[in-house]
């Protein structure tokens, strides 16, 4: 369940960057990037004001919603990573004495 949201962590912050960096200046729309006669027709008569911002809501309360969740599990000492040394450590077995029976 980690690896899942951290997957979907990972994706939204990319995601989040490429939302911030297609959207545009006050005083020119998305549209005219692609070469559209009119500005505002590419997403339509409101132009892509209203729906880079509600892109932008909806990947910024994901990322914050899995940013919680993150720190919330490797806070649990269940989810923490020890160290390479301890972990060898565990894994030898002790042997127990043989008895010197002359």
């Amino acid at each position: 369940m980690l690896t899942v949201i951290a997957i979907i962590h990972i994706i939204i912050s990319i995601a989040l960057i490429l939302i911030v960096l297609l959207q545009t200046g006050r005083g020119s729309e998305i549209g005219a990037a692609f070469g559209a006669g009119s500005s505002q027709t590419l997403f339509g008569s409101s132009g892509s004001t209203a729906f880079m911002t509600k892109l932008t809501t909806i990947a910024v309360v994901v990322f914050m919603i899995t940013s919680l969740l993150l720190a919330y599990f490797y806070s649990h000492k269940e989810y923490t990573v020890k160290p390479a040394s301890t972990q060898a450590e565990e894994k030898v077995p002790v042997k127990a004495p043989v008895p010197n029976n002359k």
